[in-house]
């Protein structure tokens, strides 16, 4: 063995010493290089999969949270409230009858193909949309068109309602002028719906040569749709990427965009089916947030240090009745044997955030138009059999729908809250058949169809209006009800045609008394949902629609 002198075991050892130094340095390095690459990307867990990359086939929170980053309507909604302000419309404007509306749009304002918004583009859009044919015109797939606009140029349903859009004429090249045939409580507030984004004129004619297609409840929507490439908006993020397998949308800062640019480049929304999943990968810092914490979760990340903004009430929880899919529905006693038969104090205090409350009708107590004379359904098992018997239904069995890989604002975990519902209905002496499908498309298609003769449904307001909420299920018919009763349609519709609020919110108040003295389905639950970010995060202003608006996040 070879010995060493002092002065060459210094000379080592100096070596040895810069060499660690210098892998130190280097290890330090990689990290912080690690680090700012990881600051230049916000990974968002999600709670479902997007249905569709053009929001104007959707009707779901998922979809809508993805493609409110890349696409902008004529109005938006203030930052974290429920007021409108101007989107790609700088103002508006309507005659006193309400039905021609005048937007004066912004200037300057690029697409993420190139294209450049005016007055034509949004016109082309909204004719594009009343021209739509086919499966195109199935509420499933054009749900929000038909409730904003009503039906089609030349409608193919006989369902479909009657076209309420008339026309959409470019007075100049920043003025466009939209008149719709009648006054409706759904607008202006609908011009701000994701559903109504404007498109570029390029890629609507890249839309136009695809069609979607329909077999039985199973709706395949056009390959642009599931894919990205073709979509083009205007919003502060363009999507880039939608990776299936992986459950991940990509999208990237739109350096062109005409308002405040993205804080953070990279915009990750990644499908985590449960909230425990989603916690983990939070607190291990695989995501960046994630939506709709479980309330026993709450305290725990907050104590670690972790942001829980909790959003407003603003949502409602409905268990569904489709009256055609089971025709025992249609006997008004089983629907309200099913009502006394459900515990709803035990679903609120077990499975909502602190805030929660049951509800008593179709719409949240923080909207104009709720009523507190309506008629209610207490819990009482003994009751429900009685109305069962009643109505000879006393060996009554029973299909019951309800959403697996997915949770909403309304509702937090869909199986518990079925596990609760379905024991309340066994007692009352209901055999309950349970359904469970994926959320998107399967089971949302499955409930728009009247496939479903009880399911678990909810809604989160898109404005402030009443007609919003019963407008939505209540104003005609509707598969997912399958019930016609044209005097209880017109009652809900009546407040919608009235021009004074004072009024108009006396007309919803006694709707929601005729709606719940009718009862197609039971509403169940308002809940306050919470919001994570991580202990790094800067969030953006939580928005009690849930309209978020991650151009906002950035890191400390």
């Amino acid at each position: 063995m070879r010995i060493l002198n002092s002065r060459s075991t210094r000379a080592l050892t100096a070596a040895l010493t810069v060499g660690l130094i210098a892998t130190g340095c280097a290890s330090d390095r990689d990290k912080d290089e690690n680090k700012s690459k990881a600051k230049d990307t916000f990974v968002f867990g999600a709670p479902g999969d997007p249905a569709s990359l053009d929001p104007a086939l959707a009707s779901d929170g998922e979809t809508f949270r993805v493609t409110r980053q890349a696409f902008e309507a004529l109005l938006e909604h203030e930052s974290g409230g429920s007021e409108l302000v101007g989107g790609l419309a700088e103002k508006w404007s309507s005659n006193p009858e309400g039905t021609v509306w005048t937007f004066n749009l912004r200037q300057g304002v690029k697409f993420h193909d190139g294209e450049t918004l005016n007055a034509a583009a949004v016109c082309a859009n909204y004719d594009y949309w009343f021209n739509w044919k086919g499966t195109y015109q199935s509420s499933a797939v054009s749900y929000y068109w038909q409730t904003i606009m009503g039906g089609f140029k030349a409608n193919e349903d006989k369902e479909a309602p009657k076209p309420n859009y008339k026309s959409c004429t470019a007075k100049d090249e920043n003025t466009a002028v939209i008149e719709v045939l009648e006054p409706s409580a759904n607008l202006p507030g609908g011009f701000s719906l994701q559903a109504l984004a404007i498109h570029s004129p390029k890629a609507l004619q890249e839309y136009a040569k695809q069609e979607a297609t329909a077999k039985g409840d199973a709706i395949t929507y056009p390959k642009y749709s599931q894919e990205a490439g073709t979509v083009a908006g205007t919003g502060p993020y363009k999507i880039t990427k939608w990776n299936k397998g992986n459950k991940e949308v990509t999208l990237e800062r739109f350096d062109d965009y005409w308002g405040d640019k993205a804080k953070v480049k990279n915009l990750v929304f990644r499908t985590i089916d449960t909230e425990s999943s989603r916690r983990q990968a939070l607190q291990a810092g695989d995501i960046d947030g994630y939506d709709l914490v479980a309330p026993a979760d709450i305290k725990t990340l907050e104590s670690a240090g972790f942001n829980v903004p909790t959003r407003d009430v603003f949502n409602l929880l409905y268990l569904g009745m489709s009256q055609e899919a089971n025709a025992a529905l249609k006997k008004p006693a089983v629907r309200q044997a099913i009502a006394h038969a459900v515990d709803r104090e035990n679903i609120v205090k077990t499975q909502l955030p602190e805030g929660g409350k049951v509800a008593t009708q179709f719409m949240p107590d923080t909207v104009a138009g709720h009523s507190d004379k309506v008629k209610t359904y207490a819990f009482d098992t003994a009751k429900s059999k009685e109305l069962l018997a009643s109505a000879g239904e006393s060996k009554l069995a029973v299909d019951f729908c309800y959403p697996t890989e997915v949770t909403r604002p309304y509702m937090p975990a869909p199986q518990d809250i079925f596990e609760l519902i379905k024991a309340d209905l066994e007692k009352a002496g209901i055999k309950v058949n349970p359904k469970p499908a994926k959320w998107n498309p399967d089971y949302l298609d499955a409930v728009e169809a009247g496939s479903c003769p009880l399911h678990l449904l909810g809604w989160t307001g898109d404005f402030n209006d009443g007609y919003n909420f019963i407008g939505t299920w209540f104003a005609g018919y509707d598969k997912q009800w399958g019930f016609k009763d044209e005097a209880l349609f017109g009652k809900v519709k009546a407040g919608s045609l009235q021009g004074d609020p004072t009024k108009r919110t006396d007309l919803y108040k006694a709707a929601n008394e005729a709606i719940m003295e009718y009862l197609p389905g039971l509403p169940l639950s308002s809940s306050p949902p919470a919001i994570a970010f991580g202990k790094n995060v800067v969030p953006p202003k939580v928005s009690p629609l849930t309209q978020e608006n991650f151009a906002e996040v950035s890191f400390k």
